[in-house]
């Protein structure tokens, strides 16, 4: 039975394909064609094909393959994979912040025109910019919710950061291991406890993304040496309880403390709202 669903999925991510493709060739560039020199409706289609349409596609593919389980790493709004999912928290919106304002790390600003303006110029000047704004990545569907980011010296080129994305705990429990896991869920509120899960990676600079040629961060490819410098700021803060590993893929109980990371694994730990231990909190409740 395994193997006809795996089968079933497949089938259905090939049609998917076929249908973009159909849609691309058949549709959009017929009526670029029509309305446009050649050179333009190619650019057009170019441009609708690769910002519009494959990026959904993908994402909808790889919400198909690996739904119902926490995933292993983000898309791009190309619809490739970004950064690996390396770590996740439970806990409130409000627990999380603290956590991170504890660490002396800073909320990435939203992505727009004047932000975008401000990074470009830090980035010529090599100026400092402690709240620079992340590009768009994606998991669960939707663009991250939250971003925090330490700055390496003065350099805006280099920096630790960590986007999150939030699922309702009680969604994330009732949901994982169905279809609903991966559809679009309500944004977490500031007390609401939830399961954040997040991708940490180090800025070393700045390059060009392989297919688009947009000017982009580069990383450092060892995402499980940015994992474990996360944890250990956050377990300095005192604001979060001892990890254990799962293996990448595997199901997780949001009830409990655990861990899974990229290499193998990502990380989970549970926040604290008041500064203790909420495993010893936990623990000393029960004595």
């Amino acid at each position: 039975m395994r193997h006809l669903v795996r089968f079933g999925r497949r089938v259905l991510v090939f049609g998917i394909g076929a249908f973009s493709a159909w849609l691309i060739a058949f549709v959009v560039f017929d009526a670029a064609d029509k309305r446009l020199p050649l050179l333009l409706a190619v650019a057009a289609t170019y441009a609708v094909a690769a910002y519009l349409v494959l990026p959904r596609a993908v994402r909808l593919g790889a919400r198909i393959l690996k739904r119902g389980r926490v995933p292993s790493y983000t898309l791009t709004g190309d619809g490739l994979p970004g950064d690996p999912v390396n770590i996740a928290l439970i806990g409130t919106r409000r627990e999380l912040h603290a956590a991170f304002e504890r660490a002396g790390w800073s909320e990435a600003d939203k992505l727009g025109l004047r932000s975008s303006l401000k990074m470009v110029r830090s980035f010529l000047m090599n100026g400092a910019y402690p709240t620079a704004p992340f590009s768009t990545l994606y998991l669960f569907d939707r663009g991250q919710d939250v971003g925090f980011q330490l700055p390496i010296g003065d350099s805006p080129r280099k920096r630790h950061h960590v986007r999150f994305w939030g699922l309702p705990e009680g969604h994330a429990e009732a949901t994982l291991g169905e279809p609903e896991f991966w559809r679009g869920s309500p944004i977490p509120g500031e007390d609401e406890r939830a399961l954040w899960v997040g991708a940490a990676t180090r800025d070393t600079g700045f390059s060009l993304t392989h297919l688009t040629f947009k000017i982009t961060h580069a990383t450092d490819a060892d995402t499980n040496a940015e994992r474990d410098f996360l944890l250990e700021v956050l377990r300095g803060t005192g604001l979060m309880a001892a990890t254990r590993t799962h293996l990448p893929g595997e199901r997780i109980s949001i009830g409990k403390v655990n861990r899974y990371i990229t290499d193998g694994y990502v990380a989970v730990g549970e926040l604290s709202a008041d500064g203790a231990d909420p495993l010893e909190a936990r623990l000393t409740a029960t004595t």
